[in-house]
């Protein structure tokens, strides 16, 4: 630990209630994209704490975020948030004992997927959110922001772009269903408890981009995320609504090619504002890649359509 680390760690530790950075212990908790994330024992008890990365404010609204952790472990379905201070960019979270956090192996598990579904139904249901920010919004303002920085977008962009933005077109003609949201489906914010191989509860963490968004965007990029073929998405669209029907198809899989085109802008500005060692622009351009893939199956324009 560098001394400049130490002491973000030291100022973040004592400005606890509580808390003396000489009567706790620290360990680094692998797992942060744009975060770094601490295992600290207190008293005999651990807790996460989170330091926020640079520039990650231009993105995130720590305050909606905190709000809809704290809704979210009234549910029953989230860790509770213990101490929040935006001045030295830090977060207190409960530790989940004998909770783990999922992988990607955990997203071939088919009682994995019908879980999450579960649980996202739950938060969905939830009272709305303080801020409005569907897919649209999230992923223009990505898209505005890393140009902006002097991000590498690929050479086809704007056809790209045409088609996100006939997607838009279909979305708003048939109308937002806006709901609160997660956002952000990577395996590490699903968190499981195990008993004999078989999930016995499972919980969400990280709300950092959790806003009311289109419902059907939630299950889209969670599906996308985890590679999901044509038969599981349908079953986990029946899972979710309870029935299968053409249009909800249409908006989930839309949603898909959405999302795609939401992750790819992030990383390619990610890629201008951090310097973890991370690709963030191979991990953007495969993203795109994958929009592209959408956009040029044949059924693209039926999909909208039926939206």
């Amino acid at each position: 630990m560098n001394d400049e680390l130490r002491k973000q760690l030291e100022t973040a530790i004592n400005a606890v209630p509580g808390w003396s950075f000489d009567t706790v212990t620290v360990e680094s908790l692998d797992g942060g994209v744009t975060n770094s994330n601490w295992l600290v024992t207190h008293a005999g008890t651990q807790h996460v704490l989170k330091l926020y990365g640079a520039g990650t404010d231009s993105f995130i609204n720590r305050s909606i975020s905190i709000d809809a952790a704290r809704q979210a472990h009234a549910m029953g379905i989230g860790p509770d948030v213990l101490h929040y201070d935006p001045a030295n960019g830090t977060e207190v979270v409960e530790f989940l004992t004998g909770y783990q956090a999922s992988t990607n192996a955990d997203f071939a598990r088919r009682d994995f997927l019908g879980n999450v579904m579960d649980l996202y139904a739950a938060f969905h249901a939830g009272a709305p959110l303080a801020e409005t920010k569907d897919m649209f919004a999230m992923t223009d303002e990505h898209i505005e922001q890393a140009r902006g920085l002097g991000a590498l977008f690929p050479a086809d962009f704007p056809w790209l772009a045409k088609q996100y933005n006939k997607a838009r077109q279909a979305f708003v003609a048939s109308g937002m269903d806006l709901v609160p949201c997660h956002n952000d489906p990577m395996p590490g914010n699903f968190m499981v408890k195990m008993r004999d191989d078989r999930i016995e509860d499972m919980k969400l963490i990280d709300y950092e981009y959790a806003s009311n968004n289109e419902r059907a965007y939630e299950l889209g990029v969670f599906l996308t995320e985890v590679f999901a073929d044509e038969k599981t998405l349908l079953a986990m669209i029946e899972r979710y609504y309870g029935e299968v029907r053409p249009e909800i198809v249409a908006r989930v899989t839309v949603s898909r090619a959405i999302a795609d085109m939401k992750w790819g802008s992030w990383a390619v500005q990610q890629r201008q504002l951090s310097d973890w060692d991370f690709d963030y622009q191979k991990y953007g351009i495969w993203k795109y890649g994958r929009a592209r893939m959408m956009f040029d199956d044949p059924r693209w324009d039926d999909w909208l359509r039926t939206i």
